[in-house]
C-alpha cells in the first residue's frame, strides 16, 4: 500500500508540473526518457474524437503516458529486455511520435531484426526530420550494415542538426573510426 501512495503522490506531483508548463515543444536534441511532443497531425481528427479529447483531462493522461514511456525506456536501457521494451512502447498507441519509433527501431536493431529496424527509424525521422537520436541510431545501423558512406551522411546530418560535440555526433564518429566488422556498434 505504501508503494502505491509514493507512486500517486509522484504521480500528482507530475501532474501539477506538467500542467504548470507553458506548453510541451519538440526536443531535437538527444534522445531522453521524457519524449518529444507528437506531431501535430495527432491532434486531428473527427468530432467525435474532439469529444472525447474535451472529456478527458489532458494532463492526467500525459502524466501516465510519460509513466509508461519511462518505463518502456527503463526496460530498453536498464534492463536490456528489447522484446518486451517494444510491446510496452507499442502499447503507447502513439508509435509516431519520433522518440517512441526511435525506441522500437533501436530495440528491433539489438535483436538483430534490421529490416524492421530501418521501417522503424524512417518512421521517426518522418515524424520528426530532426530527432537527432534517430539520426544517430540510423546511422549506428548503416554502420552495422556495412553502409558507411550512409552512416556519414547521418554523421554530417547530426553535426548540422546538434554540432560536433553532441553526445550523438561523438558515438556515430566513433563508430565510423573502427575497421569494418571490428565488433558491434552501440
Amino acid at each position: 500500500m505504501t508503494h502505491l501512495a509514493i507512486r500517486l503522490t509522484t504521480l500528482a506531483m507530475f501532474s501539477v508540473a506538467v500542467a504548470a508548463t507553458p506548453s510541451l515543444t519538440p526536443a531535437y536534441a538527444a534522445g531522453g526518457d521524457t519524449p518529444s511532443a507528437p506531431p501535430a497531425s495527432d491532434t486531428k481528427g473527427t468530432k467525435d474524437k474532439k469529444k472525447k479529447t474535451e472529456t478527458r483531462n489532458p494532463n492526467s493522461e500525459n502524466a501516465a503516458f510519460l509513466a509508461d514511456y519511462r518505463a518502456a525506456y527503463a526496460t530498453v536501457y536498464d534492463k536490456q529486455d528489447y522484446a518486451a521494451a517494444i510491446a510496452q512502447l507499442k502499447a503507447l498507441g502513439q508509435d509516431d511520435r519520433a522518440d517512441v519509433a526511435n525506441l522500437i527501431g533501436y530495440s528491433y536493431r539489438k535483436l538483430g531484426d534490421y529490416k524492421v529496424s530501418q521501417i522503424w527509424y524512417e518512421r521517426a525521422l518522418k515524424a520528426d526530420p530532426a530527432h537527432v537520436r534517430t539520426w544517430q541510431y540510423y546511422g549506428l545501423w548503416q554502420v552495422e550494415q556495412g553502409n558507411r558512406d550512409q552512416a556519414q551522411y547521418h554523421l554530417n546530418k547530426i553535426a548540422a542538426l546538434s554540432g560536433k560535440d553532441s553526445a550523438e555526433y561523438k558515438s556515430l564518429a566513433a563508430a565510423l573510426d573502427k575497421a569494418p566488422g571490428s565488433g558491434p556498434t552501440y
